[in-house]
């Protein structure tokens, strides 16, 4: 895709509007769509809730590696499927074990297919819910290698037109974000010089488990391994960075970074803290530091954009707001509830304050596009941040100067060495 095709906006409209008032699919105007959850973690479970409780979805069929996290699920979706007034999840709908995503892309009774999957197979599984031409949520990251996300890229054309393709950068659909950034894009900082951007946020951690292969405690503990969730810069920090591109219309060019595994130390290889600076183009230089590490629940996010004429604040808790020739504060306190003290990390990722409405806004947008036959497509955006993730966590690596052309040509190419077979 060229340069314009990877900045432009996440809807795309197809000829299928002239198929209105039903889609491809066959929906009447605001009928159910039924939705498969992909993946029965944390995550998986808390963005599937969103989809039941905020949009017209139903969530009809579960897939999961693990028997546990498939029952874990049913229990959950049935309580809820009850409360809402309709019957849970059917048992000849649920699908185990690692051919499990064919499986459930392949359901005839599946319209669109959530992927909450680790995020070493984000990619293979996206790759089987288009061929089988359903509608498909990817989690981010597109991809934890330079390999994968050019295979992203390559599904994404495959997707244009025939179905929706969302990735799941809810904060782009949070009302304050929104607002803020289209300020900053009308030109209320005048000419940005430069951006700072954290993301601090408490170790990752994990039940005690029973005794288990080596393989099964890798995919279990999926944040603990580089392979697999790409690091924490490719599966958490990414959410900052995306911020960053979606400020400066733009990725990084090159990057310089330092980091590495200072305080952890449970097993697993990622690292628990980044220190990056990247330069995008015009020569605008975006500072980024990540920590990963303690148990006492301290959390900090936020990006800063400061221009000729102002400065932008957009932190995940606390006041978001411009501050010079243009001063605005955000402030709706019918959706959202701010505070200036740090806002609590949520591990499923539903967040309060700015980040409040995020979930049930991206949800509803996602479901709208499949009803209006209005399909998305963000597979080139949901790719651009893989790869500017990748940038800063390779020029950490190598302790060196990296480019963006380098990245694509000589980038991290990652090898699961776990024989998948075994979980069936």
């Amino acid at each position: 895709m060229n340069r314009r095709e990877l900045i432009a906006g996440t809807a795309v409209t197809s000829g299928l509007l002239l198929l209105k008032p039903k889609t491809v699919f066959g929906y009447e105007a605001n009928s159910a769509v039924h939705l498969a959850l992909l993946g029965c973690g944390n995550r998986g479970t808390s963005v599937a809730t969103s989809f039941a409780k905020n949009t017209s979805a139903r969530i009809v069929a579960l897939a999961d590696l693990f028997p546990d996290q498939l029952e874990k699920g049913k229990v959950h979706f049935d309580q809820l499927a009850g409360s809402l007034g309709y019957a849970g999840v059917d048992r000849n709908m649920m699908f185990r074990g690692y051919d499990a995503f064919e499986e459930v892309a392949s359901s005839n009774g599946v319209d669109a297919v959530q992927i909450s999957t680790p995020p070493w197979f984000h990619v293979q599984h996206l790759d089987a819910v288009v061929r089988a031409g359903k509608h498909a949520y990817c989690e981010k990251p597109m991809g934890v290698d330079v390999a994968q996300a050019k295979q992203a890229l390559e599904i994404g054309k495959r997707a244009e037109g025939r179905v929706s393709l969302d990735v799941g950068f809810q904060i782009r659909s949070a009302p304050p974000y929104v607002e803020i950034v289209r300020r900053i894009h009308n030109g209320a900082l005048g000419k940005i010089a430069c951006l700072s951007a954290h993301y601090n946020a408490p170790a990752s951690t994990y039940p005690q488990r029973p005794p288990m292969s080596p393989d099964e405690l890798r995919l279990r503990n999926w944040l603990w391994d580089r392979t697999l969730s790409g690091d924490i810069i490719v599966e958490q920090d990414i959410h900052v960075i995306d911020i960053c591109n979606w400020i400066l219309q733009a990725h990084p060019t090159k990057a310089v970074a330092t980091g590495g595994r200072n305080v952890l130390t449970h097993f697993g290889n990622t690292w628990d803290n980044y220190q990056v600076a990247f330069t995008y183009p015009e020569n605008v230089h975006v500072s980024f530091y990540s920590t990963q590490f303690g148990n006492n629940g301290w959390f900090d996010v936020a990006a800063r954009a400061f221009g000729s004429q102002g400065i932008a604040e957009a932190p995940y808790s606390g006041p978001l707001r411009i501050i010079g020739d243009q001063s605005w504060t955000w402030s709706d306190p019918a959706s959202t509830k701010q505070s200036s003290a740090p806002g609590a990390f949520a591990a499923n990722g539903a967040f309060t304050d700015n980040l409040a409405l995020a979930d049930r806004e991206k949800d509803r947008g996602f479901i709208e596009s499949i009803v209006s036959g209005k399909f998305h497509n963000q597979a080139a955006l949901g790719v651009e941040s893989a790869l500017s993730a990748m940038l800063g966590r390779m020029a950490g690596r190598l302790g060196r100067e990296v480019t963006w052309e380098e990245l694509l040509e000589h980038g991290d190419v990652f090898s699961l060495d776990i024989n998948m077979r075994q979980f069936r």
